[in-house]
C-alpha cells in the first residue's frame, strides 16, 4: 500500500464506508460488542485500502482510461 493509495482517489463511496466504520467503533467501543468491533474493522480496512467486498480492486472500475491520440486510417474495399 503506497502513500498514493492512501491519499486520491476518496469518493462518496470511500469517505462512506469511513464514516461507517467510524460510527460502528464507536457503538462498538460503548456497547462492549466484539461483533461491531469486526464490523467497523471491516469497513475502516475498505475505506483506508480502498477495496471492495471483492478484495483488492476486484469490484473497481479502473481510474485511468486508456487514450490513444493515433487515428488510424480505414481502407474500404468495394465489393459486387
Amino acid at each position: 500500500m503506497t502513500k498514493e493509495t492512501l491519499l486520491s482517489g476518496w469518493n462518496f463511496m470511500r469517505f462512506l464506508r469511513l464514516g461507517l466504520g467510524i460510527y460502528i467503533a464507536i457503538q462498538a467501543v460503548e456497547t462492549r460488542s466484539i461483533l461491531s468491533g469486526v464490523i467497523a474493522g471491516f469497513f475502516l480496512f475498505q475505506a483506508i485500502t480502498n477495496t471492495g467486498c471483492c478484495g483488492s480492486n476486484g469490484c473497481a472500475v479502473p481510474i485511468k482510461k486508456n487514450k490513444t491520440d493515433k487515428i488510424e486510417e480505414v481502407e474500404f474495399e468495394e465489393i459486387k
